[in-house]
């Protein structure tokens, strides 16, 4: 079986105690899809994501973006505790601008829990920060978030990411209009 990685980071794996990341393999893009189909209320997703189209998405968007010297999108398998229990990484980056935006997503059984929000994301959040600044030399990542979604606000805040501003009723979520909250940090190096 190929192993995927991206030959812009000197590292195929990054650790942070028992996390690693590493990029997206084959064998997790079913998983991540069922946990982007059961958690479409908290994502910028609009409808199913069936088997075919994931295969399809991944073959046309992803696996090509890993050869290349600046990929628009770096996306990591997130492993712990001897498995594999989410994904996130860095989407629509500009390189011309030295900014990407930050992806995460949890396994259903784990995500909007005390755990994710309170360790998990915070862990990710600064792995991925030491990827984009001392790896990727971005200038800028950010995050955007529903307001219904506060524990994780907090640790945005907690990471060192600055409230950067608020689109008001900007998302329809189960037939109601939420607010989206845009957080940032710049390199500070």
């Amino acid at each position: 079986m190929i192993e995927y990685y991206y030959k812009c980071l000197p590292k195929r794996c990054y650790h942070n105690g028992d996390y690693t990341l590493e990029a997206v393999q084959p064998d997790h893009i079913e998983k991540i899809r069922q946990w982007r189909n059961e958690q479409m209320d908290v994502l910028r997703q609009s409808k199913l994501i069936s088997n075919e189209e994931q295969i399809a998405y991944y073959e046309k968007h992803v696996w090509p973006e890993m050869i290349k010297k600046y990929p628009d999108k770096i996306l990591f398998s997130l492993k712990y505790d001897g498995g594999f229990h989410g994904y996130c990484g860095l989407v629509n980056i500009s390189w011309e601008n030295l900014r990407g935006e930050i992806s995460f997503l949890l396994e259903t059984q784990i995500a909007n829990r005390r755990k994710d929000y309170n360790e998990i994301f915070p862990i990710v959040l600064m792995m991925i920060k030491n990827i984009a600044f001392g790896e990727l030399s971005l200038n800028r990542i950010f995050g955007e978030l529903f307001d219904i979604r506060p524990q994780y606000a907090e640790a945005f805040e907690n990471a060192g990411f600055m409230l950067e501003g608020v689109l008001k009723a900007h998302s329809r979520l189960n037939g109601k209009l939420v607010d989206s909250l845009v957080y940032g940090i710049l390199n500070t190096k």
